[in-house]
């Protein structure tokens, strides 16, 4: 018997059923990460981190991405740079992964030196004719959006990342995230597809089942349902939940707080939502209890009740409230490793133990996140396994998946597959 060659890339993008899940394929198949790392995270905008990850002239960090390494850091002038973590002699990585504290850049392999600025200032023993200016670090396309950092690695970035430029720049003013400070760090390797951990991220069909503590605050209707399911007193409580949110956005705006649904998630490069949503129980952050985990408010803010202002791309999710933010990006490792690095900022001179306490401030999204993990863990398996068939996505609370999985099919064929 022939052993049946594999499907082409291009051959599992048409085999794709509208309001369905991705063919196992293009989940599981080495070639599919590939082509995802090229496409999806070194041509369009990713988000890779925050202004506030180095806070002072000198600190850098290094951020890998498949193949590709790069540098954040803070020059002698306070200037946010991105820089290839590639020594222009002989392409020695410079950085070793992490945080530190650099006065220079200085090349481990041959002392090849640059300045944070990432200009080549001392290369010994390479004679007089070696024109220094020929060789500087190579930068990086970056934009700092109200401190998110978002870089591309193409030559030619998505210009459509100006929409989300000015959707959020007004929307994360308040809460002054460049100067913020992080206060908790995780880093969690799920064992699944990078896609399969965003469409886990995109819906909360699963939240009441898997989230207890995220459930305190987190409103799973937001996200949609289905109210034929709904008995009399639940279809009360959702047409009540609604008006509120009317009522809530409207107010929130007239005191100069945008607040509407912005969404662009088709026809599209950079692919984003952002929305300030109602926070539930006592409505002040997404706590054990729903109160605020830091008495000292990010930025400018002095109020507690203005909700959760969220915002996703295709590799990051993030919640804005008024004590706290937590800040969560995402980097495919192999076709079945994807780490989750979530960040949980407070106010720069907020205290622990005084101003905030570390564990209230952190438990919601360490149980979620976990909780995820396993989820996720569990949807890859599945991929993997010869009975796996693309199912229905739910009309009500899974259309965003829907959305994604056209976008992605949609920019799968734009850069040729």
């Amino acid at each position: 018997m022939l052993n049946r060659l594999p499907s082409s890339i291009s051959a599992l993008l048409e085999a794709r059923a509208h309001g369905h899940s991705l063919p196992a394929g293009l989940y599981t198949r080495d070639d599919v990460f590939d082509a995802d790392i090229d496409v999806f995270f070194h041509k369009h905008w990713i988000c890779v981190g925050l202004d506030c990850d180095v806070p002072e002239p000198g600190d850098a960090t290094v951020i890998d991405i498949g193949k590709t390494s790069l540098i954040v850091l803070r020059d002698d002038d306070g200037e946010i740079r991105v820089l290839h973590n590639v020594c222009r002699h002989r392409g020695s990585r410079l950085l070793d992964p992490g945080k530190t504290i650099v006065s220079k850049l200085v090349c481990p392999y041959h002392t090849w030196t640059y300045e944070l600025t990432g200009e080549l200032s001392y290369a010994p023993h390479m004679g007089k004719d070696l024109d220094k200016n020929c060789h500087s670090l190579k930068p990086v396309n970056f934009k700092s959006i109200g401190g998110l950092i978002y870089v591309c690695l193409c030559d030619d970035p998505p210009t459509d990342i100006a929409n989300l430029e000015q959707t959020m720049i007004e929307r994360l003013a308040p809460y002054d995230i460049r100067n913020a400070k992080i206060a908790h760090h995780t880093d969690v390797i799920e064992d699944g597809n990078w896609k399969l951990t965003m469409e886990n991220n995109r819906e909360c069909y699963h939240c009441s089942a898997n989230h207890p503590e995220l459930c305190v605050s987190f409103v799973d209707l937001d996200f949609g349902f289905d109210p034929e399911t709904l008995g009399p007193e639940d279809r009360e409580q959702a047409e009540e939940h609604f008006r509120l949110y009317d009522e809530k956005t409207k107010a929130w705006e007239a005191d100069g707080f945008p607040s509407a649904a912005v969404e662009q998630m088709a026809d599209c490069a950079t692919n984003f939502r952002t929305q300030r949503l109602i926070i539930a129980g006592a409505g002040e952050s997404q706590t054990h209890d729903a109160t605020a985990a830091s008495s000292k408010l990010l930025g400018s803010m002095t109020r507690k009740d203005l909700g959760d202002t969220h915002l996703w791309g295709h590799n990051s999710w993030n919640h804005f409230m008024g004590d706290h933010a937590v800040v969560a990006t995402v980097i495919p490792l192999s076709a079945g490793k994807t780490l989750v690095r979530t960040k949980w900022l407070v106010h720069k001179d907020a205290v622990e133990g005084k101003d905030y306490d570390l564990d209230k401030l952190t438990d919601v999204w360490i149980a979620t996140t976990d909780q995820d993990a396993d989820l996720v863990a569990r949807s890859h398996a599945g991929a993997l396994d010869p009975a796996y068939q693309p199912g229905p996505y739910s009309p009500f609370s899974e259309t965003n998946l829907d959305k994604f999985a056209n976008w992605y099919i949609d920019r799968m064929r734009a850069h040729g597959y």
